[in-house]
């Protein structure tokens, strides 16, 4: 199994970025090549956030721990998804950077 960490800056300070995360986890299944059969989310911590998601047959753990100005974003990458760890890694900074980017006013 290969552990990746991303970590993704941000401007919001800790609690609006909780709070984008919180509101926008239901779009992650648009980003997962080959769909996502189930995504399930729980807090353990005041600022932790564990995502697990099954994709491609394989069953992902993501542990995102906000912080006052980046996410860092640690996920295991089971079996053959451990060769694609750049790819996810990239495209995982890519769309948490879109996530957390300042509102436009």
């Amino acid at each position: 199994m290969a552990t990746t960490t991303v970590d993704i800056p941000h401007s919001l300070g800790r609690a609006a970025a909780k709070a984008r995360l919180q509101a926008n986890i239901g779009q992650l299944a648009a980003h997962v090549p080959g769909g996502v059969a189930a995504v399930q989310t729980r807090w353990p911590g005041p600022d932790r956030m564990v995502i697990e998601l099954a994709a491609l047959g394989q069953v992902v753990t993501a542990t995102l721990d906000i912080e006052d100005r980046l996410v860092r974003a640690s996920f295991d990458l089971p079996g053959m998804l451990g060769f694609m760890a750049g790819a996810i890694a990239a495209a995982v900074r890519r769309e948490g950077e879109k996530l957390l980017l300042p509102s436009p006013d």
